[in-house]
């Protein structure tokens, strides 16, 4: 199983960043001097150490060498994969926090809200998907929802014929917990998602930069439309 990524973006500091020239980046990045450029994070959620993200660009410049350094990100005439790959690195840089999820799991906190079978686990790769569902959790406080996430877990268990009991199964107690902390996260990590200032950057481990998405766009639709 793979996890989605969910970042929260701030879209003026991500769009400000496309519109450097790659040198100013290049030198940023190298000389630290770009950390006060993220935004502030949110404590109450992960998200990626500067130095590991300097450390990522910064690689992406070593191994790409058909771009120029005078012009920014969104006018390069490179091949549109590397240029994904860079605009996912900066809008992970200029992003509040991360919610990552095994792929699987995720069945369990979003069917039960939005009231339907998700048929494909790449649903939770679209926009969509994530716009309506946060919509739907506005009509509930955390900790109503995180309770509608534990009753559908036990309903699924028993339809299986798995036991409900501790005694019986060490796993459950520290499992129904685990889904209550990554439930009523979720909500908290989606209440600024409806938010004009914020994007939401979608993607998976190992995915195609051109599949990533940002809002509604894939990353090769989102840079095409901002070239």
């Amino acid at each position: 199983m793979a996890d989605i990524l969910l970042y929260l973006v701030e879209r003026e500091s991500y769009f400000l960043l496309c519109q450097k020239p790659l040198l100013k980046i290049f030198e940023g990045m190298k000389t630290r001097s770009l950390r006060g450029f993220r935004p502030i994070i949110n404590e109450n959620f992960h998200r990626e150490f500067d130095v590991d993200l300097e450390g990522e660009i910064l690689e992406w410049f070593d191994s790409n060498q058909d771009f120029s350094l005078d012009i920014p990100l969104e006018d390069q005439t490179m091949n549109i994969e590397r240029i994904s790959e860079l605009a996912i690195l900066f809008a992970r840089w200029c992003s509040y926090s991360e919610w990552r999820c095994w792929d699987a799991r995720l069945f369990l906190y979003v069917e039960p809200i939005i009231g339907r079978k998700i048929e494909d686990v790449d649903e939770f790769l679209e926009y969509s998907i994530w716009s309506e569902f946060s919509l739907k959790l506005m009509d509930l406080v955390s900790s109503e929802y995180s309770e509608s996430v534990i009753l559908d877990w036990m309903g699924r268990r028993e339809k299986l014929g798995e036991t409900m009991e501790p005694s019986k199964d060490p796993r459950i107690l520290p499992t129904m917990a685990a889904h209550r902390l990554a439930a009523e996260s979720l909500h908290e990590f989606l209440k600024s998602v409806q938010n004009e200032k914020n994007s939401l950057l979608i993607g998976r481990e190992f995915l195609n930069s051109l599949l990533w998405k940002f809002d509604k766009l894939s990353m090769a639709e989102h840079m095409a439309v901002n070239r």
